[in-house]
């Protein structure tokens, strides 16, 4: 143990020695023979921890900072610890902490200012008392700064009382010092690696290196490029790519150690405590650079001055104020760049440890050296490189994720046990309560990527206390936080990313059966939570659809809706709610009233056929009324009567020219009515079978080369627009117009077009790829004519083809055209469907 400074009041354990300082570094020969692990200094007092979990204390005893009565000049043993196994320890200006192997805490000093946490504020306190209000929490941590305190819980909670002048606390109250620990909500969450606390500032850094500051500011200590106080934790965004490992707070400066072994300092630089050779204040980090090409390992931050350790070449450095002797210089001068301190130092090639313990040095200076309850517990176990941790790279690793849950908890406990019950308890009441729609941090957002991977969230028992409010909790989160989390699952494996999707489609059929079957339980809030997943899948489409189908589109299909849903009724609800939104249809409120037309991914082509069906019934019951209301004021008024059908009156050797007058005749709300055809000279009464031949004649007429309007590709017996075609520009008008009234009159009509056509009136943009379904050889020629810009498609007739679909086929929605359709559905968004078939009630064909 070697120890310099201030010896004026004995802190550095030194004995009865006659100088009031050391101004080099000076064995402390009491410890000769014994492990010290752990030291703590404040402004006047030092305390000991040995490896036995024994502590000592020496140096001013005015307000009780001791914890006994002994002599102060050298260590003496805090016997009132001796029941405790004490496993760190702290020391602020006058008060000190130590943090038994139990997770416990006990305090003594000066507690003017609540800093003791024992709920009260006297002046001081000569003997350990327990913070009994923790004894329910296992703290891992504790930090002193001048009048404050923190302790970081096994839970990954931060907590903080007393001096508060400053915003010191981080929990946003202003001025009133607090003397009971409080949780510090803005960093609920977030999985914490260390804790630092400074004159009137404190520090946090996380797993993945992003770096909290809160507090005073005055000389820009918090590195935030300006001198305003903070009164909550402020991400530090200048080191969050620097791998920031350890933080060390002084009186107003502050150092942070990279793991690559850089240091950064910023803040009060008056004494050149921060060691850029000036005595400049510094409101952002800047890297030490006269410390560059060392990998420095340790570092140390006292009042005024700096400490940092390189053991390659076995120097330590200091920089600062020297007044008392505490560079270990030899001086007492000031040092503006580090300076070697004199010592034994031993050269090692010690890696750099993450979780190894740095001390904090005020007045002098000394070297030595669970799972549910939180997201902390979790995250322990991500990616080896979690410090690479950005928005496009979440650092954990799934499958060790899934290892974890399924070892350590499905194999070693059966679902029944009480251990699987107190797991489900806390995630319910201690975890999920917790989360926040704007996390303070991306690193705390990995939760949201391993916690689906517990066995317990695709356990039914578990879908409505654990599950649906873990989904509300993701759709609930800000812009920005679920941009993150997207570009997180993008990254998953087609496998993993299926995983999630079906838990929240089995979510969705468990709660539909129990509504089917009343489950008074269910009942309440069966509505809210279909919701709740469905949008949770509705986002996961976005992603999957973005990042070119992790998945394939048919995998969020929700194949039992048919038997769960009277899908006819639905539709007719969700139709109601486009036309009347103002009126409320449901007794409890329009808000309780869902319809899975709301949500058209889910439905696959059987109950999408359904959809249109139930939609042509409807709209064809709707022109006829209107049509019958017209007659009917036609009695009464000067308006012409109207034929409630539209009637096709053709020759079979002529069916093209006269289909094509009758619809030029027909008005845009005509289309929506039934479809009676009659062949001239025929007297075939139109029950279905008349209409199903006139398709399919019409059609088969308008693909006859002849007409030169399309190419038929024998290789993959599929048909393309052909570049050259002397027949008119209504010809392709037609051709629409009878599709969707093919559709729209329950008759399928086969087209074989490639999957290019249908991308193209989803208005996503084909490739080359597409349209080599036409043959193998298909060259570059084609690639101009995907690359035609919208604003251009109406001087091209294979491309105005699609536009008229588009505007005629309102059907597309519900594709059962062919496979194609099946296959490439519209865009995700839930609001989708309804534009699309509120396009058709106002007008067919544009």
């Amino acid at each position: 143990m070697l120890c310099w400074g201030n010896a004026s009041y004995g802190q550095l354990g030194l004995g009865g020695i006659d100088e009031e300082i050391v101004i080099e570094p000076r064995k402390c020969e009491f410890f000769h023979g014994k492990k010290v692990c752990d030291v703590g200094c404040g402004l006047k007092h030092t305390v000991f921890l040995l490896d036995d979990g024994t502590v000592y204390t020496c140096g001013c005893n005015d307000l009780g900072q001791l914890g006994h009565e002994k002599p102060r000049k050298k260590p003496e043993h805090v016997v009132a610890l001796d029941a405790q196994i004490i496993v760190a320890v702290s020391g602020g200006e006058s008060h000190t902490l130590a943090l038994n192997d139990k997770g416990q805490i006990f305090s003594w000093g000066l507690g003017s200012d609540g800093q003791l946490g024992l709920n009260n504020f006297e002046e001081c306190v000569r003997v350990p008392r327990n913070i009994k209000c923790l004894s329910d929490v296992q703290i891992a941590q504790v930090a002193c700064g001048y009048r404050h305190s923190h302790a970081l819980s096994k839970g990954g909670q931060v907590f903080s009382w007393g001096q508060n002048q400053f915003g010191q606390l981080g929990l946003g109250m202003h001025g009133s010092s607090i003397s009971t620990p409080q949780i510090i909500q803005s960093l609920q969450g977030i999985p914490f690696a260390q804790l630092s606390a400074g004159g009137a500032h404190s520090f946090a850094i996380t797993l993945s290196g992003a770096v909290f500051g809160w507090g005073r500011n005055k000389f820009g200590q918090l590195g935030l490029n300006d001198t305003n106080d903070r009164w909550f934790p402020a991400l530090l965004k200048s080191l969050r790519s620097q791998r920031v490992i350890y933080v060390s707070c002084g009186e107003d400066h502050t150092a942070a150690l990279t793991k690559e072994g850089g240091v950064f300092t910023f803040g009060a630089g008056g004494y050149g405590q921060l060691g850029h050779n000036s005595t400049n204040h510094e409101i952002n980090p800047r890297k030490v650079f006269e410390l560059m090409g060392n990998i420095v390992t340790q570092i140390s931050c006292g009042r005024q001055h700096t400490l940092a350790f390189t053991p390659s070449s076995g120097k330590m450095y200091s920089f600062g104020l020297g007044g008392n002797g505490q560079l270990g210089t030899r001086s007492t001068c000031n040092r503006k760049s580090p300076a070697p301190v004199k010592g034994p130092f031993v050269a090692s090639a010690a890696p750099i440890e993450s979780g190894k313990k740095w001390h904090h040095v005020l007045n002098c200076s000394f070297l030595s050296w669970y799972i549910f309850t939180s997201a902390v517990a979790i995250l322990l176990h991500s990616n080896p490189d979690h410090f690479n941790t950005s928005s496009k790279f979440s650092g954990v690793d799934m499958n060790m994720a899934r290892l974890l849950f399924h070892r350590k908890v499905l194999r070693k406990y059966k679902p029944t046990t009480s251990v699987w019950l107190q797991i489900a308890a806390s995630l319910e009441k201690n975890l999920l309560p917790r989360l926040t729609n704007s996390p303070p941090d991306i690193e705390s957002l990995r939760l949201y990527l391993t916690l689906p991977e517990c066995p317990l969230f695709s356990d039914q028992n578990n879908y409505v206390t654990i599950t649906i409010p873990f989904a509300k909790s993701i759709i609930m989160l800000k812009e920005a936080a679920l941009k993150v989390l997207g570009n997180w699952w993008s990254t998953f494996e087609g496998m993993l990313f299926q995983r999630l999707v079906e838990l929240y489609k089995e979510v969705v059929v468990y709660l539909l059966r129990m509504h089917k079957l009343g489950i008074p339980s269910i009942e309440e809030n069966n509505i809210i939570s279909v919701c709740k997943s469905l949008l949770t899948n509705v986002l996961l489409l976005q992603v999957s659809e973005r990042a070119g189908h992790i998945i394939e589109y048919d995998k969020f299909y929700i194949h039992e809706l048919d038997d769960l849903v009277d899908i006819r009724n639905d539709y007719i609800t969700w139709f109601q709610r486009q036309m009347f939104p103002s009126v409320i249809l449901c007794p409890q409120g329009p808000d309780s009233l869902v319809t899975l037309c709301r949500y058209p991914f889910v439905f696959d082509a059987q109950a999408k056929t359904t959809l249109l069906q139930t939609d042509a019934v409807l709209q064809m019951q709707m022109a006829v009324d209107q049509a019958q209301m017209q007659n009917l004021s036609s009695l009464f008024m000067p308006v012409e009567s109207v034929n409630p059908c539209l009637i096709l009156i053709v020759r079979r050797d002529n069916i093209v020219g006269d289909t094509m007058e009758v619809l030029r005749k027909s008005k845009n709300v005509d289309y929506k009515k039934p479809l009676k055809v009659i062949f001239v000279a025929e007297e075939a009464v139109d029950a279905g079978g008349v209409r199903k031949e006139f398709f399919l004649l019409i059609m088969k007429e308008l693909m006859d080369p002849k007409y030169g309007m399309f190419r038929y590709y024998e290789e993959s017996r599929l048909i393309w627009f052909s570049n050259k075609t002397f027949e008119e520009f209504d010809l392709f008008n037609l051709i629409g117009i009878i599709c969707g009234l093919a559709i729209y009159n329950l008759t399928i009509v086969e087209l074989q077009f490639p999957v290019a056509l249908y991308k193209k009136l989803l208005k996503k943009k084909p490739t080359l790829d597409d349209l080599k379904e036409l043959t193998p050889d298909v060259g570059r020629s084609l690639q101009a004519l995907l690359d035609y810009p919208e604003d251009d498609l109406e001087e091209t007739f294979c491309l105005n083809f699609t536009v008229k679909l588009t505007n005629c086929i309102w059907f597309i929605q519900c594709k059962i055209i062919t496979q194609y359709a099946v296959q490439y559905d519209t865009p995700p968004d839930h609001n989708a469907f309804a534009a699309r078939l509120h396009s058709l009630h106002s007008c067919t064909v544009a």
